[in-house]
C-alpha cells in the first residue's frame, strides 16, 4: 500500500473521529442527565406517593390497570392550600377543599384524552353523608379517598389514579415550563397566590402567562361562573400537556422535579410516571366535555345543581372512551 493511500485513510479516520467524539460526548451527557433525572424522579415520586386506602385498584375494576398498556383515568385535584395558607396536609385534610377537579380519561389506542371539569359547588351525593353537599367539601371530610369515591359515584366510572397539587406546585409547574400560552377572552383582575387583591391584571388576547398570571386565570370566579372557570382550568391543563411534551422543556424537568415533589401527592408509581412520558408526546387530540346545570339557592345557600341527563351523557362518553363496562355482580 503506497503512502498516498495510507495518508488518505488516516485523514478519513481523523474526520470520522472528529465527528464521533462530539457525538459520543452528547450521547453520554444525555444518558448521564437522563439517569440523573430518573434518579431525582424516583426520589420525588417516592416522597409524593400516597396510595388510596382501597389500594392500587378501583373497586369498579376487576383488575388494576397499567398506564403503559391500558386505557386509564386520572383525577386532577387542585387544593386551596399553599405554604402561605397552610390549611393542612395529607394527615390533616380538615378545612382543605378542592378548588379544581378535572377528570381525564386516556385512550392509549387512539392516543386521545377526554376531560371534564366538575364545578366546585356542584351539589352531589358524598358517600357516608346524610345529605347532598358541594363536591368541594368531599376532600375536607375525607381527603382524596372520599373525593375519588365521590367522583366515581357521580359518573359511574373508575378513577384509576389521582394527582393532587396545591398552589405552590401549580406555580412551580408553570415556572419550570417557562409560562404557558393562553388565549384570554375577557379582562381579568384577580388576587395573587399571597391573596393580595387586584395584584394580577390580564387583558384579552393570545399571550404567554407567567406562573402567577396562570394561577389567577385558573382561580378567578367573579368574572362569570364556575362553568367558565372550569373551562379555563381545562384550557390550562391542555396547554401544560402540550408545553411539557416539547423538546425545549426537557432541560427544565430537573427543576420541576425538585420543586413539585413537596407540593404534590399521587398514587402514580415511579414506573407509571415513566410510562406517561412517551404517552404525552403522542397525544393526538384532547376533547373537553361539559356538564350542564343551573344555579340553585332555594335553601339560601348557593349550589350548582347538575343536570342529570348531562351527567349521564358525560358518563357514557367517558365509559366509551375507556372501553369500560360495569362489572356484573
Amino acid at each position: 500500500m503506497n503512502r498516498k493511500v495510507m495518508r488518505k485513510r488516516k485523514k478519513r479516520r481523523r474526520r470520522i473521529l472528529l465527528f464521533l467524539v462530539p457525538l459520543l460526548v452528547i450521547v453520554l451527557a444525555s444518558v448521564g442527565y437522563g439517569s440523573y433525572l430518573t434518579y431525582k424522579l424516583a426520589n420525588a415520586t417516592s416522597n409524593a406517593n400516597e396510595d388510596l386506602e382501597r389500594g392500587n385498584k378501583s373497586e369498579r375494576r376487576e383488575t388494576a390497570v397499567d398506564p403503559s398498556k391500558d386505557h386509564f383515568s386520572v383525577l386532577l385535584a387542585g387544593v386551596d392550600d399553599s405554604s402561605t395558607r397552610k390549611f393542612g396536609d395529607s394527615d390533616n385534610y380538615q378545612g382543605v377543599r378542592t378548588d379544581a377537579l378535572i377528570l381525564a380519561t386516556f385512550n392509549r389506542e387512539d392516543k386521545t384524552v377526554k376531560m371534564v371539569s366538575i364545578p366546585r359547588d356542584s351539589k352531589v351525593e358524598i358517600p357516608g353523608r346524610d345529605h347532598k353537599d358541594r363536591i368541594t367539601h368531599a376532600h375536607s371530610f375525607g381527603g382524596m379517598d372520599l373525593t375519588v369515591e365521590t367522583v366515581e359515584e357521580l359518573f359511574d366510572v373508575p378513577v384509576d389514579y389521582y394527582v393532587k397539587l396545591n398552589f405552590d406546585a401549580f406555580l412551580e409547574v408553570i415556572d419550570a415550563l417557562g409560562g404557558v400560552e393562553i388565549n384570554v377572552e375577557k379582562e381579568i383582575k384577580e388576587q395573587n397566590s399571597k391573596d393580595q387583591a387586584g395584584a394580577i391584571h390580564l387583558k384579552p388576547g393570545l399571550q404567554e402567562l407567567s406562573p402567577e398570571e396562570a394561577l389567577a386565570y385558573a382561580r378567578t370566579r367573579k368574572l362569570d361562573s364556575d362553568i367558565y372557570r372550569g373551562d379555563r382550568q381545562k384550557q390550562l391543563v391542555e396547554a401544560i400537556i402540550k408545553k411539557s411534551a416539547q423538546m425545549e422543556s426537557i432541560p427544565k424537568y430537573g427543576t420541576l422535579i425538585d420543586t413539585v415533589g413537596d407540593n404534590m401527592s399521587t398514587n402514580f408509581s415511579f414506573g407509571n410516571i415513566l410510562a406517561l412520558f412517551k404517552y404525552a408526546k403522542s397525544i393526538n387530540e384532547i376533547e373537553n366535555l361539559k356538564i350542564e346545570g343551573y344555579d340553585e339557592m332555594s335553601t339560601g345557600a348557593y349550589y350548582y345543581e347538575l343536570d342529570e341527563e348531562s351527567v349521564d351523557e358525560v358518563s357514557e362518553k367517558l365509559k366509551e372512551h375507556l372501553e369500560y363496562e360495569v362489572p356484573t355482580e
